[in-house]
């Protein structure tokens, strides 16, 4: 296998530093709001490392077993993807002794840690960005970025002209990776955070480094710090020219979140939520399909709570599909409690730490779902199998399957109940068998070579 053993075995949660806890208002920076305070794209809310290990014992209990940091190195906004220091943990958040306390407490704890990779581009306060200001055409670091004019004009209002830029902001000037001296530095950058203990990257636009050798020569040298670290890249529409052995792992699946999200809007019939389904599972290699970092939302995407208008049972059916299908699913922080959101920054909230505010209903089935997946290797390794896709009636069910062993999980996307007719010999069930659905413990009967269930409205079934 080319891909970690790991991670098709993971529950992953994405914590945005800055939103997540603050564990000590002395390194908050003077624009900081009060926690919880309407989020803003220029201010902070204080959270930091330490905060993350002081509510490690929160996400143990929910049973998160990897987490994935939005960036956490040197920077001046809040989402730190303007790098000023890669070798630097943002000051703001602690120091490098924090993160490590962090990898040694989670590793402790079956915990694995994944960070950003923000290489297409840096800050205008990288120190080889602001040479080339100070010191024009005899700056050493001329050549690092890709200049239209000397000297750049970098911080007057509107687009960035004299240099390319990260979709032209003037903030985010873009690496020239095609010289030798940047790719050392990204690449010792790498090598350095992975030997410090980090257990994988998430890679920001990697398509923007659209340069097989250099993903691959970057593939190289992490996975000869660590055989089991995890590349997984942000390409938004799963193109599978980013995953192999040459590459990435998997990718951020947003293509199966769209699927989800327009199944239960009402958006996308049960045939054409199969038809995209069925894309994602058949046009990468079986071990990078249990690779792909599975989510419902992110720092970049409107909350799931909105995106589903805030309806319980399209939340619940959503993540019973997420935490069925094959891959590693991932919950962004906040998500399991019910917080909701617009378009950032306003997904971007600071975590409501007064339980007074959780939606525990939501939380306690969302646990209940990760224990069961947790428990059963069919979830985590079993193939897949489309059992019933039925645009009519608002139907999609499918079996994962694993030595013998079959889960069948059924999605009621619809506002009446279903009666439904399944080969019991398909999925190896023998007539007189009793199966259980592990959501509602409701029992069946096999009856010969078939089973009959009904379908409350919007309900799902995990029936074994």
């Amino acid at each position: 296998m080319t891909v970690p053993y790991w991670v098709q075995d993971s529950i992953f949660y994405q914590i945005f530093p800055d939103r997540f806890y603050n564990s000590d208002p002395g390194n908050d920076p003077l624009t900081t709001q009060a926690w919880g305070e309407k989020p803003t794209i220029w201010d902070f809310q204080g959270g930091d490392l330490r905060g993350v290990i002081q509510k490690l014992d929160y996400l143990l209990d929910l049973g998160i077993t990897a987490i994935y940091f939005n960036p956490i190195f040197q920077a001046t906004s809040n989402h730190r993807y303007n790098i000023s220091d890669y070798l630097k943990i943002d000051y703001k958040l602690g120091t490098t002794n924090d993160f490590q306390a962090l990898l040694d407490v989670a590793h402790q704890n079956g915990i694995r840690i994944v960070i950003d990779g923000v290489f297409n581009h840096c800050g205008r306060g990288f120190f080889a960005f602001n040479d080339v200001l100070e010191n024009q055409n005899h700056s050493p670091y001329i050549d690092w970025f890709h200049l239209n004019n000397v000297p750049p004009d970098a911080y007057s209002p509107g687009d960035a002209d004299d240099y390319e830029a990260w979709w032209k902001f003037k903030s985010l000037p873009k690496f020239n990776t095609d010289n030798p001296r940047v790719r050392k530095y990204i690449f010792d950058v790498a090598r350095y955070w992975i030997r410090l203990g980090a257990d994988g990257w998430r890679l920001d636009v990697p398509n923007e480094i659209d340069d097989e050798s250099f993903w691959e020569e970057f593939r190289q040298i992490v996975r000869s710090e660590n055989p089991d670290a995890y590349l997984v890249g942000e390409i938004w529409d799963g193109d599978p020219k980013w995953v192999g052995p040459a590459s990435f792992d998997g990718l951020m699946n947003y293509p199966v979140r769209d699927g989800v999200i327009g199944f239960l809007m009402g958006n996308i019939a049960a045939d054409g939520f199969s038809e995209m389904i069925n894309r994602q599972l058949n046009q990468y290699d079986q071990e990078n399909v249990f690779a792909m970092y599975n989510t419902l939302g992110s720092h970049d995407t409107v909350r799931i709570k909105t995106e589903l208008g805030g309806d319980q049972k399209k939340l619940k059916m959503a993540y019973s599909f997420l935490m069925a299908y094959p891959g590693a699913p991932a919950i962004y922080y906040g998500d399991e409690i019910g917080v909701d959101g617009g378009k950032d920054p306003d997904c971007r909230k600071a975590f409501p730490w007064d339980e007074k505010d959780w939606d525990h209903d939501l939380r306690n089935y969302l646990q209940k779902l990760i224990n069961i997946r947790k428990k059963r290797s069919v979830l985590r390794r079993g193939s897949y199998q489309e059992v019933i896709v039925d645009s009519k009636r608002g139907l999609y069910a499918f079996a994962r399957e694993l030595g013998g062993e079959s889960l069948l999980t059924v999605l009621n996307a619809s506002g009446a109940r279903r009666n439904i007719k399944i080969s019991a010999e398909d999925l190896h069930w023998s007539d007189g068998r009793i199966i259980n659905d592990l959501l509602s413990n409701q029992e069946f009967i096999v009856a010969g070579s078939d089973v009959n269930l009904s379908v409350e409205p919007w309900e799902v079934l995990w029936i074994t």
